[in-house]
């Protein structure tokens, strides 16, 4: 979908054939891996291509999920290399990489590999990169959401506070996390990920040790808004980094195992809640400053170690710690540059510690084309994240105790990661992005119409957990959406940006969300269940609208191009000023 269409290409004479075994090896030089003449014009290094061409791979033989990898109809010796603008001179001279992109070395037009090296690849980057990436994000979720677990300890009672104030620091923590958002995705970009990202998770970590010291509503509100400072901005900052070593819908696969760890974070959370608040009265303090201090030093470990785990890109993963060879063989660095840009040429148009200007940061948040994205973001947790935020809360006013209470939210914790899950993976099976994302709301609506309808304060407490339970085991769309938004952005400035502008969004709706349920409404919140089930069914409007307006600019866009000779394309090729997603040969994903 974001590869460009430059012009019809002529592809048969060209695919289908098998590399022989010779050049199939993962541990050859990056220069046999097909003829090339480079020329060097100052620093900038061009590839031409011969025409007479290495055989390329049929698209349809791409087996993208590990059961189709195990099937008899699998060839890993059949060549992977995907078609791309970089066959054709006429084309691919239009998306060459500039000179100062830190990959270039590595980039070969003419670089063939097997669907075996690939997933091979495949599965080392997601033990090399990909799991750490969700480490750190387990490490958020625990600073950010233990809380929830702490006021089943009776922070409110011992601050002097009440749900309301409750309330504000979540409101606090998310607008402040919301407001750093944009400006750390800006400094990611401008000192690299790999940098920027585990200095923020130490400088928060400090911050989360320190709620060991709360002494009231001030210091609780300073605390929760230096941390949503410090966190803002790391989702984007990550999912940036990530896809510098993934193709689009590898990266949607990976961002629901990203989002997976952060429910497993908050499985881990229970576990360590249920023993760290039976530390109070350890030196006279209560439990759940124990639960902050011994958490925030967990994560401070973890901040040390993403210094040393975490490469600039993946040609530049030799280090003192990593290696001196680096974690990827000279030919497995070929592989990955080549597969990512041979998918999304505008992957390769800026460097990884290139600034983004103010114009090109306006430009990028005047991308209306993006905004259906946005609207979605603010609104599509909303329905789940308040009964989510008040679940301990309302697990303890049922009558459960303090311990139970937090192992109680461990089963819909579970149940939620397997329904995330399952829908990405049905996204990417069936193609279909947005009414796949749309069935969450569908799913949730009938619990939240329950819940309106039935006091849950006055049935039996197992009857109500197992609604509730229910209603928060639904299936999130929010990895689904994270890649959406990356693969219609279709350049590294829109993406840096619209990465931010999106968990902005999404934040904001935490926000909302936080306030709906208020005290004067307790403990029935038959209001707040009111705005939840109309908030629902205007988001499925909302995803239907989505899909309408996506389905309509790709008309629009294909008509114009299709009305253009094969001379009109190449020369709107070499002379268009569009950029990104407003390039004629772009085409949505919906």
């Amino acid at each position: 979908m974001s590869t460009a269409l430059a012009k019809e290409i002529d592809f048969a004479h060209s695919i289908g054939g098998v590399l022989p075994s010779s050049e199939t090896s993962s541990q050859g030089s990056s220069d046999d891996l097909g003829e090339k003449s480079e020329k060097t014009a100052g620093h900038v290094k061009t590839t031409e291509l011969n025409s007479v061409a290495a055989p390329l791979g049929v698209p349809a033989e791409e087996k993208r999920f590990w059961w189709q990898q195990t099937s008899k109809n699998y060839d890993p010796n059949a060549i992977a290399t995907q078609p791309s603008v970089f066959d054709d001179p006429d084309t691919a001279k239009e998306y060459q990489p500039p000179a100062n992109w830190e990959n270039l070395h590595r980039f070969d037009p003419s670089a063939r590999w097997t669907w075996g090296e690939e997933h091979k690849l495949i599965r080392k980057i997601d033990f090399k990169i990909m799991i750490w990436a969700c480490i750190m994000f387990m490490a958020l979720e625990l600073d950010r959401s233990n809380l929830a677990q702490a006021v089943t300890d009776n922070l409110l009672k011992e601050l002097k506070m009440n749900t309301n104030d409750y309330n504000l620091g979540n409101t606090v923590f998310k607008l402040a996390f919301l407001c750093a958002e944009l400006p750390s995705q800006l400094v990611s970009k401008w000192i690299g990920p790999d940098r920027w990202i585990p200095a923020q998770l130490i400088l928060w970590s400090v911050v989360a040790s320190s709620q060991f010291w709360l002494s009231g509503r001030e210091s609780f509100l300073i605390c929760r808004a230096i941390l949503g400072i410090l966190q803002g901005g790391f989702i984007p900052d990550i999912i940036l980094y990530l896809s510098y070593f993934y193709k689009h819908h590898e990266l949607s696969i990976r961002l629901g195992f990203f989002w997976t760890a952060m429910s497993l974070s908050d499985v881990i959370a229970a576990f360590l809640a249920y023993g760290l608040l039976h530390l109070r009265g350890v030196h006279g303090k209560s439990g759940w400053r124990w639960l902050f201090l011994i958490e925030g030093l967990l994560t401070l470990v973890i901040g040390i170690a993403s210094f040393i785990l975490m490469p600039a890109s993946p040609t530049q993963t030799a280090s003192k710690f990593r290696g001196k060879n680096g974690w990827f063989t000279a030919r497995e660095e070929t592989i990955i540059v080549n597969r990512v840009i041979r998918e999304d040429p505008e992957k390769s148009s800026m460097h990884n510690r290139q600034p983004i200007t103010p114009k090109l940061l306006w430009k990028s948040m005047c991308d209306f084309d993006l905004w259906p994205l946005y609207l979605i973001g603010l609104v599509f947790q909303i329905p789940e994240t308040t009964p989510s935020q008040y679940l301990t809360l309302t697990l303890k006013g049922l009558g459960f105790g303090t311990f139970k209470t937090n192992l109680l939210v461990i089963p819909s914790t579970v149940f939620h990661m397997v329904t995330m899950l399952a829908l990405t993976y049905v996204a990417e099976i069936w193609g279909e992005l947005t009414l796949t994302s749309a069935f969450g709301q569908i799913w949730a609506l009938p619990f939240l119409v329950y819940i309106y309808l039935v006091d849950i304060t006055k049935i039996n407490k197992w009857k109500a957990f197992g609604i509730m339970s229910l209603l928060l085991s639904y299936p999130s769309a929010h990895p689904i959406q994270v890649a959406w938004n990356s693969r219609n952005s279709n350049a590294v400035r829109s993406r840096t940006v619209s990465a931010a502008m999106y968990n902005m969004f999404v934040q904001a709706g935490g926000i909302v969300a936080s306030n709906i349920y208020r005290a004067d409404d307790a403990p029935r919140y038959k209001r707040g269940d009111r705005a939840l089930v109309a908030i629902c069914l205007g988001n499925i409007g909302l995803y239907l609208f989505t899909k309408v307006y996506y389905v309509l600019r790709n008309r629009s866009r294909a008509n114009k191009w299709n009305a253009m000779s094969e001379d009109e394309r190449l020369d709107y090729l070499a002379t268009t000023t569009d950029e990104g997603n407003k390039r004629l040969d772009f085409r949505f994903a919906h």
